[in-house]
């Protein structure tokens, strides 16, 4: 399809698919020619991010959405298929950008490397499947061609008439948009396009407030950067689009000098690469990899630097449309390349209307000093990168939160020059990032230095100076002060190293480290990814080949998450009328509203109202939770009034005017404020187990410590959503929303509007992404949309953007726990006693069955002969912190966890002896008297044993740690024994209908939701098991309050099992009504016997549970599951990074109905608590105001972080008698055992340590992040930041 458009110059990709062509693409990957001195004409294919291109930029270009690459209308690509059944998606968001970072690498590298593919998806992040089917699915590439590409033939499918518009409100841009193929072969870009593209002619794009220019000459951009002097040049828009959220920030004039040939140079000089301002660090990076094989070594040094910092720098779209002008001029301080390219003395070729010079790439101008800076009529036509000589050594380094896709925590560029055949220092250049606003150079330091002999004593001086001379306050903005002067030396040393390994010296670091160091030591970490292991256990050789359960089917939507067909609540296209909705949060944590002024938004054009608690009519909220706040705000993000308009654009601009007067009241914002202020939301949760003082006085040694843990963001994939229409009578109103629990939003929708439930009707096809946090939050956004659209009488969408999801929404508790433990020397516990605390925040929310949670499931796989805990929620002023996978075991298993190792530290004895010593065995009792088996937990640890080959492995660990001195590895073995379900009767009750259609079709509802879990795929395959009938014949249309009503919501690891019940139920119910029918045509299909139309309604009642806190007995959970993991990682002491390098998981799923889902959901699950337990940190204002509210600010696991190898088994011959087709839930089971590497981890840390002679009884806290690593390392650099406390 052909699309012309007319569009506002300020609009982008995104918003044109999403609002003109009526779908929606997540990625457009997109085709730029790309013209340079020694290739005419080369097609590139760019994977871009939709929402920062402008679509002035991408005049002649070729646009392919995921739709284009292919459809369940047309024709599927092999990247789709083999991606949906290699069971690559769960929830389906975050697919199609997977597809296109795909396509695009195949488009421009038919036989792609493994390092090419990993790459391509740094860029990307999913949160469901830990990525590890994704990389299976794409490594088939790498060993064939598959991907065919019409070349030479001249024809392009998009040689159609162009129809164009004009209008005084738009600009007429020719962009070709595909959204479907015929075939599964590619389109190549046209040679007539590029030829029409070489006519060069200047493009001009006006709209009312901006113009875009786009020349097709350096003369023109420089006629124009003399006219607009203050214009901003822009390439590809992922400096200046980033901030573009401000509706009264515009720029009246844009230059775009993409498609001027001097700015897309690249030639080889005599002294050195010249690289067009204007090529994009995607092409850098090709260019340096083609380039550096053909010079001698000697000049590479700087390319090879670069080259290094290239493969972590942002993703690959980033790379792909950042150019190397902007990220040299943008100067921010975490920009990688700048350090190295000033340390390099690399030259800016500028040019004006008045002429050409060069000015250096130094320190000076990162500074933006004045005498070395770009004039303001001057733009940048290229950068010299010059060669190294033979006596000079150029290295780069940085550190990031995550090791790719990150903004640099502390970068650096270093350089040295010795005078020839010797190692007198001639010139030294020291610059870093992330210490400043700027790039910071050490001048003076090195100047210093000048003259002195690169040994050790140089060294001491070196670090001594630059902690002098580069400074850091300690209310530095961004915090981690101590890690990152840290790393200042940290880095020098590592230099020191590589010069010294250049000049073939031996290695000695001063007087307290006689140890020889490889270049091994100093060198960064490098990713491998290889293909994990799936072992799942076959069905019964007599099973009916049609029956489905038990087999790895793919996920009912697959297909359709791989083509951009599944349709998410914000994909629904716009109806008549419909308004867009935002909304005004609170900026205090808690005081008193003295006004609301809405006169200011009430003139923005388009905005058609605002919504306060005064408008609405019913309840606002629930007994625990206002919709709107009214009097008072009790946190930062609380939801004050909203504001609704024609188009979002305007409803933000109009929030924005909203003022809003307060009255400051104190605020209780940690565990320790709560504490001290007596502030708790439920009273406290207490169990015991036999007599703990007893239990003491018998112990051999008694040890007390404690464990903090961050809390961590949903980050599911798709925000909070909601639309809300109000039909024409009864005022009934449908709403479409994204969440868990359709029950509550339809109750507090009715509430909201003083209705009955029935006249709301609720409808979720599928989620994507929630892991908790959709429970309860949903129905409050639900009622702010529905009430919205109460008073305008117009359908309402309230998509929440992803900061303000963020802010308002709350995550998993933040935890804090005490614990004392008496043992024998043998390692036997004998006595603990826990407190435990978790920050609920400003209201109830589900606190109160977290923390009891956390009580009732603190002992893990360990039997505790006399326990007592203590449970404390308490109420601050945060958001409500609220359910999250696992609900609140991760916090509690990590606890106990903690005090095994203090255990073992303490007696000396190996961690895994003091685990197995301490283990449930055979039949046994909870501490509230609940009865189980231990005997699968015995047999997930030994089998882990064995599949993990842990104890070769773990020697071999303590070989390696002993040749290393700044590299360590760890090793570690985690049990689990996790209960599945809820503590009460009510949450496992379901309901199911069961159509027969005349024609043989089957219609399946339940109460249960798709959260990317599998569970209508599994429904299908029960129904088709029961039925007796292929899957072919059954379909799932949705979840809705229609069809199934007062279903509960989906969570806790039994939605599956309890929704599965009651469509089997009414499945054998409707079977037995054929009964009659198939005696009397014995010998009759499937279409003779349902004749008549056939349904049936069932409501189920699943476990009976319950829990008597006044007794503190009972039957609390409905069964219990079994796992084990083993995981190996390796760490750089000198940084803190870590890699995961190996991971075995062994799980006791039983019969699992779908166990490719359920491998999925494991790994995902894995890979989320390997996110929870080293990575993922929320920082919140000493105000109360959280501060990571971005992918930029908050780091989930991406591709790097997974293991290398990641094998996964499930535990053959293991039955659950109670569920269904002796299944298990598995959903959650898998997160807590992400704390096997943060165990490896600590290994690690113990080994560092160990060696350095410090204590081994030390404490980390959760999330263990790059920073508590290094800290942890405590070394000569560490000691040396504390040397110099005046400086901080």
């Amino acid at each position: 399809n052909v699309h012309a458009l007319t569009v506002h110059v300020k609009d982008f990709v995104f918003l044109y698919i999403l609002s003109t062509v009526s779908f929606y693409s997540l990625v457009a990957e997109v085709y730029i020619p790309f013209i340079s001195s020694s290739i005419t004409h080369m097609t590139r294919h760019h994977p871009a991010n939709s929402c920062l291109l402008p679509i002035c930029s991408l005049h002649g270009a070729a646009v392919t959405t995921v739709e284009g690459v292919g459809s369940l209308k047309n024709r599927i690509n092999p990247i789709q298929e083999r991606l949906a059944k290699c069971h690559g998606s769960q929830c389906g968001f975050c697919t199609p950008g997977m597809v296109m970072s795909m396509y695009a690498l195949l488009r421009n590298h038919v036989k792609p490397s493994m390092e090419q593919i990993i790459s391509a998806l740094d860029g990307n992040l999913c949160r469901c499947t830990g990525y590890r089917p994704i990389i299976d699915s794409y490594a088939s590439f790498a060993k064939e061609q598959t991907c065919c590409q019409l070349r030479g033939t001249g024809q392009c499918c998009l040689d159609q008439e162009e129809l164009g518009c004009s209008s005084s409100a738009g600009v007429v841009i020719k962009l070709f948009i595909l959204t479907f193929l015929k075939t599964y072969k590619s389109l190549s870009f046209p040679p007539q396009r590029m030829a029409q593209e070489q006519q060069r002619k200047t493009l001009i794009f006006c709209s009312k407030r901006t113009t875009w220019i786009s020349p097709s000459t350096l003369k023109e951009l420089l006629e124009l950067k003399a006219k607009y002097p203050k214009a901003p040049v822009v390439v590809g828009n992922t400096s200046l689009g980033l901030n573009k959220n401000d509706c009264d920030d515009y720029h009246p004039v844009i230059l775009h000098p993409l498609r001027i040939p001097e700015m897309q140079v690249f030639s080889i000089t005599d002294d050195g690469i010249v690289v067009g301002a204007a090529c994009c660090l995607a092409q850098l990076r090709d260019i340096l990899m083609e380039t550096i094989p053909k010079l001698p070594e000697e000049k590479t040094k700087i390319y090879q630097a670069l080259l290094q910092q290239l493969r972590t720098l942002a993703g690959e779209q980033i790379r792909s449309m950042a150019s190397l002008g902007g990220h040299i001029v943008s100067r921010g301080s975490a920009w990688d390349l700048n350090p190295i390219l000033s340390a390099g003395k690399s030259v800016l070729n500028l040019a004006s209307d008045g002429g050409k010079r060069q000015i250096f790439l130094n320190d000076q101008f990162l500074a933006g000093h004045k005498h070395a800076d770009i004039e303001p009529k001057e733009v940048i036509v290229s950068v010299l990168i010059p060669y190294s000589t033979k006596d000079e050594f150029i290295s780069a380094f940085r550190q990031a939160d995550r090791q790719k896709n990150a903004f640099s925590v502390v970068n650096a560029g270093l350089r040295v020059l010795f005078s020839p055949g010797t190692d007198t220092i001639v010139d030294l250049s020291i610059l870093y990032g992330g210490i400043g606003s700027t790039t910071l150079s050490a001048r003076k330091s090195c100047e210093k230095l000048i003259g002195r002999q690169w040994n050790d004593q140089m060294l001491s001086e070196a670090c001594k100076l630059v902690l002098e001379e580069i400074s850091l306050p300690p209310s530095a903005s961004g915090g981690k002060v101590e890690y990152r002067r840290t790393l200042l030396v940290s880095f020098l040393f590592r230099f020191y190293l590589e010069v010294l390994h250049g000049l073939h010296q031996m290695v000695r670091t001063g007087q307290e480290l006689h140890i020889r160091i490889s270049r091994q030591t100093a060198r960064n970490f490098w990713f491998s990814i290889y293909l994990g292991i799936r072992e799942e256990r076959d069905v019964d050789p007599g099973q009916s080949p049609q029956d489905p359960v038990g087999r790895p089917i793919m996920h009912q939507s697959g297909i359709k998450h791989t083509t951009g067909e599944a349709v998410y609540i914000d994909d629904i296209r716009p109806v008549d009328g419909e308004l867009s909705l935002a909304v005004v949060t609170s900026v205090k944590a808690h005081a008193k509203i003295k006004s609301i002024d809405i006169s200011e938004a009430l003139q923005v054009p388009g905005v058609i109202n605002v919504i306060t608690a005064k408008d609405v009519p019913g309840k606002n909220g629930n007994d625990e939770e206002e919709a709107f706040a009214k009097d008072k705000v009790i946190c930062v993000g609380q939801i004050i009034c909203a504001v609704v308009a024609e188009t979002l654009t305007q409803a933000k601009c109009g929030a924005k005017k909203v003022k809003i007067v307060y009255e400051d009241l104190q605020p209780v914002l940690t565990i320790k404020d709560a504490i001290k202020h007596n502030s708790y939301i439920t009273k406290e949760r207490k169990l015991e187990k036999g007599d703990i003082e007893k239990g003491f006085k018998s112990a051999d040694k008694i040890i007390e410590g404690e464990l903090h843990m961050g809390g961590q963001e949903h980050f599911y994939l798709e925000t909070n959503s909601v639309l809300v229409i109000p039909r024409m009578e009864d005022k009934e109103m449908d709403v479409y929303v994204s969440t868990q629990h359709a029950t509550d939003v339809q109750k507090l929708v009715a509430s909201a509007l003083n209705l009955q439930s029935n006249k709301i009707m609720c409808h979720t096809k599928r989620v994507g992404g929630a892991f908790g946090g959709k429970i309860t939050k949903p129905s409050f956004f639900a009622v702010i949309a529905a009430v919205a659209a109460n008073k305008t009488g117009r359908p309402v969408r309230f998509a929440l953007e992803r900061d303000m999801d963020m802010l308002i929404t709350g995550g998993r508790h933040p935890f804090f726990g005490k614990y004392k433990v008496g043992f024998m020397k043998d390692g036997r516990i004998m006595a603990a006693d826990f407190q435990c605390y978790i920050n609920g925040g400003c209201t109830k929310d589900e606190s109160e069955l977290v923390i009891e949670y956390i009580v009732l499931k603190v002992d893990n796989a360990y039997n505790i002969p006399n326990l007592r805990v203590r449970g404390h929620a308490c109420k601050t002023n945060l958001p409500s912190n609220t359910a999250f996978r696992g609900f609140g075991f991760p916090q509690a298993g990590l606890f106990v966890e903690t005090c095994i190792v203090a255990v073992a530290t303490k007696t000396g004895l190996p961690h895994e002896k003091v685990r197995e010593i301490n283990m449930y065995r055979g039949v046994n009792r909870t501490a509230f008297k609940e009865k189980f088996d231990a005997e699968n937990l015995w047999k997930c640890w030994k089998e882990c044993l064995v599949k993990s080959d842990y104890h070769s492995r773990n020697t071999k660990v303590e070989e390696f740690n002993r040749k290393n001195y700044w590299k360590k590895k760890g090793i570690a073995i985690i049990p689990m024994k996790f209960s599945v379900g809820f503590n009460a009767t009510y949450f496992h009750q379901a309901g199911a209908l069961v159509h027969i259609y005349l024609d043989g079709s089957v219609l399946v509802t339940h109460g249960g939701i798709e959260l990317g879990q599998g569970i209508h795929t599994k429904m299908l395959q029960i129904a088709s098991r029961e039925l007796k009938i292929p899957l072919s014949y059954i379909h799932f249309c949705e979840t809705s309050s229609t069809t199934v009503p007062n279903g509960k919501y989906t969570a806790g690891s039994v939605g599956t099992e309890i929704n599965a019940r009651a469509v089997q139920d009414a499945c054998q119910i409707l079977w037995k009504r054929l009964d009659p029918i198939r005696r009397n045509n014995p010998k009759g299909k499937w279409e003779d016997w349902v004749s008549v139309s056939l349904d049936v309604f069932v409501s189920s009642r699943g476990y009976v549970t319950d829990m008597n806190w006044k007794t503190k007995k009972g039957h609390a959970f409905p069964y219990f599951l079994y796992g084990a993991a083993c995981s190996e990682v390796e760490i750089d002491c000198l940084t803190g990074a870590h890699k995961n390098i190996r991971t075995d998981i062994v799980m006791d799923a039983s019969f699992s109905i779908n166990p490719a889902i359920d491998i999925g959901q494991i790994e995902g699950a894995f890979i989320q608590g390997v996110g929870l337990y080293t990575l993922e940190e929320i920082y919140f204002s000493p105000e109360g105001e959280q501060l990571t509210l971005s992918p930029d600010t908050y780091k989930i696991p991406a591709v790097c972080d997974i293991p290398e190898q990641f094998h996964v088994y499930l535990l053959p011959n293991s039955c659950n008698s109670i569920a269904i087709y002796s299944s298990k839930g598995v959903g959650e089971a898998g997160f807590f055992l992400g704390s096997s590497v943060f165990f490896a981890i600590r290994d690690a840390v113990a080994a560092a340590r160990k060696e350095r002679g410090l204590p081994l009884d030390f404490t980390l806290n959760s999330p263990l992040t790059v920073e508590r690593i290094r800290m942890a390392c405590d070394d000569i650099f560490t000691k040396m930041v504390t040397v110099f406390p005046f400086l901080l």
